[in-house]
């Protein structure tokens, strides 16, 4: 005897005891006309229709699309809207799918549109507008239920290409969804995700505070481009600050040219800091105990090393070569390396102290100043890759006060907020793998009795 395929999610709320129902999106769903407006037939000024670009669906919309919380572009007001018909304006309760991604886990990534606040909006370039046919749930749900894993991964599954993947309406179509009978029971799913997205958002807008607040003390702790001392400083300590070439500070030390293909993150016996690791997620001031570094491959030979190319605490490391000018000599500063092993690795420049003027967590925050980011900036050189050059680097001019306890007092105050910062984007991450977790066990997978 065949199998039977039962639909049911793993957890449901208590007044709610029903199997889900099964249906081709091609059969409860009709796909609208979008249009093919360009990034160039759109602005952020003025016009009567605003309009949804593929890409923002990729990088900012919310799950739920509500008008008046998303910044969109208008359709210049040159073009002829009138061309376009009432039906294919978009309404409460639609799905919109960016069609093409080179990542296959935002291949059709989607949006529902919960609330248009009565504004003109249409679907654009590369992107799939579904209607429901008839009302099997209320507003909220389907934006969910298009996240949901079961989904998802028919998308996938049903995507084509190489190098850039797409999903059609035809393979969209094929796609079997799942909804409770009860329309009660789809709205409270609805609610119980909105109100963690909600918090999530709260909490991301808490994050950002703070790091615009950490930017603004910053901007107040070091002096600023002409200045010789800050504008906020703490009631003990005067005076100004004292100037001098890095060259005269900091001596550099020879680093290594490891690839990733000679590292791993099993086993060893020397870490390796690599440039790419001081872009993505180093903190800026580094503690090898919570930081995730590669180690170097245990078969290469690591007595050409010298003794004095290994990492020491209080040591500066400047990623050499960035892309993006804002990124271009990034640096982070070694506090605590427990006793282990580490070197610096490809593209990147170690800086020593040649004497003790800087106390160890000073110089991390003091690299990452205004007065310090503007000067390597405009000493950084190329064209698509942008370098600076020891050499480059050794004109930089670094101000810091001569009283080590007023150095000490603005790294232990950046120091805390970093913390704050660290703290909160862990609590952030905490409530999103809460969510995915609820999002697996409220949307059913296929069980086979």
């Amino acid at each position: 005897m065949k199998n039977e395929e039962k639909i049911v999610p793993e957890l449901c709320f208590p007044e709610f005891d029903e199997e889900w129902v099964s249906a081709r999106l091609g059969d409860v769903f009709s796909f609208k006309v979008t249009n093919s407006f360009s990034r160039d037939n759109l602005n952020y000024k003025s016009g009567l229709v605003k309009n949804i670009h593929y890409g923002d669906i990729h990088t900012k919309f919310q799950t739920l699309f509500d008008i008046t919380k998303e910044t969109l572009p208008f359709v210049n007001e040159e073009i002829d809207i009138y061309k376009i018909k009432e039906d294919n304006y978009c309404q409460e309760g639609d799905l919109i799918f960016a069609d093409a991604s080179e990542d296959l886990t935002d291949v059709g990534k989607s949006i529902e549109i919960v609330n248009l606040n009565n504004e003109k909006l249409i679907s654009g370039l590369h992107t799939i507008l579904a209607r429901p046919n008839f009302k099997f749930c209320n507003a909220g749900f389907l934006g969910f239920l298009f996240k949901s894993d079961l989904v998802r991964k028919q998308i996938q599954r049903e995507s084509q290409g190489t190098k850039v993947l797409s999903i059609s309406t035809g393979r969209l179509s094929n796609l079997i969804i799942h909804y409770p009978l009860s329309i009660i029971h789809s709205t409270k799913i609805a609610s119980c995700l909105s109100s963690l997205d909600d918090l999530i958002t709260a909490e991301s807008q808490q994050l950002e505070a703070l790091k615009a607040h950490k930017k603004g003390l910053m901007q107040q702790l070091f002096p600023a481009e002409g200045e010789t001392v800050p504008r906020l400083r703490f009631g003990e300590f005067g005076g100004e600050w004292e100037v001098k070439m890095l060259s005269s500070i900091y001596t550099f030390i020879v680093t290594n040219s490891f690839s990733r293909d000679q590292l791993n993150y099993n086993s060893g016996l020397v870490k390796n800091i690599h440039y790419g690791d001081i872009h993505t997620k180093f903190s800026t001031l580094f503690d090898i105990t919570k930081e995730f570094v590669p180690l170097i491959n245990p078969e290469i030979n690591l007595d050409k090393i010298k003794t004095e190319s290994y990492c020491i605490e209080g040591d500066i490391i400047f990623a050499d070569a960035s892309e993006d000018l804002e990124d271009v000599g990034k640096s982070l500063e070694i506090v605590f390396l427990n006793n282990e092993k580490l070197v610096s690795g490809m593209h990147t420049m170690m800086a020593r102290q040649k004497e003790k003027n800087l106390v160890t967590g000073f110089g991390g925050h003091l690299f990452k100043s205004d007065k310090i980011r503007l000067q390597i900036q405009k000493e950084a050189q190329g064209t698509k890759v942008l370098g600076i050059s020891v050499g480059r680097l050794s004109n930089i001019k670094i101000p810091f006060p001569k009283n080590k306890k007023e150095q000490q007092k603005i790294a232990d105050c950046l120091s805390s907020l970093d913390e704050w910062i660290l703290a909160q984007g862990e609590k952030i991450a905490g409530l999103k793998a809460h969510k995915k977790g609820l999002m697996q066990g409220l949307f059913p997978t296929i069980i086979t009795n």
